[in-house]
C-alpha cells in the first residue's frame, strides 16, 4: 500500500445501517466533506453495500485522525446526528456502544427495555443525558454514548441498571449521587496547585 518513501495509505472500513447512509452523505455531501475537511481523511461511500471505507494519507493527516473519522461515521450509524457525533473530534470524548440483546433476545423483551431507557416521553434519556452530560441514542438494539469517560461510564451504568429491571428511582438517586461525586473530583481537581 506505500506510495513512496514515507507516505502510506491507510485504509480501514465501517459498515453503516443501510437507512444511515444518506446522513453520512448529507445534503449534497456536505456531511461527507465536513467530516473529510476536520479530519484530513478521503471517504468513500458504497451505497450498495452500506459500508464507507476511509483512507489516510500519512504524509498528509495523523493516524489519530483516521480514528476520530471511523468513530463519527459508527455515531452516525448508531442514531446520532452528524452535529453531535462532531462532538468526537474534541481529545477527551469517546463513543460507548452498549448491545442490548446481552439483556434480552426476544423483539418484545428488546421493546421494552427500550422504552425502559427512553421512559416516559423521554423523560429518562432526558435525565440521564442531564445528570451526566452526555448525548444518547437508542437506536435498533443498541444505546450508543458519547461523553468523556468519566460521564459515559456513569451513564453506561445507569443504562445496564435500567436494562438489568431496576427502578427508575433507584438508577436516577444513583444519578445523582455520581453527578455530586463527580462534581466534587472536578472542584478538588481545579482547587489542586500544582
Amino acid at each position: 500500500m506505500g506510495e513512496g518513501a514515507g507516505k502510506y495509505i491507510v485504509r480501514d472500513y465501517v459498515n453503516v445501517s443501510p437507512d444511515r447512509i444518506g446522513v453520512i452523505i448529507g445534503n449534497r455531501g456536505r456531511v461527507k466533506r465536513e467530516i473529510e475537511d476536520r479530519t484530513g481523511v478521503k471517504l468513500i461511500v458504497d451505497s450498495s453495500s452500506s459500508s464507507v471505507t476511509i483512507e489516510l494519507d500519512t504524509s498528509k493527516s495523523d493516524f489519530v485522525n483516521l480514528l476520530k473519522a471511523k468513530n463519527i461515521i459508527m455515531a452516525i450509524s448508531y442514531g446520532f446526528s452528524p452535529e453531535k457525533a462532531f462532538r468526537l473530534l474534541d481529545e477527551d470524548q469517546i463513543l460507548d456502544i452498549i448491545d442490548l440483546t446481552q439483556y434480552g433476545d426476544s423483539k418484545n423483551s428488546l421493546a421494552r427495555i427500550k422504552g425502559r431507557i427512553i421512559g416516559e416521553r423521554g423523560k429518562t434519556r432526558r435525565i440521564i443525558e442531564e445528570y451526566t452530560g452526555v448525548y444518547l441514542s437508542i437506536y435498533d438494539n443498541y444505546v450508543a454514548i458519547i461523553g468523556d469517560y468519566e460521564h459515559a461510564v456513569v451513564a453506561r451504568h445507569a443504562v445496564q441498571m435500567l436494562a438489568n429491571g431496576a427502578q427508575h428511582r433507584t438508577v436516577y438517586n444513583y444519578l445523582q449521587r455520581e453527578r455530586r461525586r463527580l462534581k466534587r473530583m472536578e472542584f478538588e481537581l481545579w482547587r489542586k496547585p500544582w
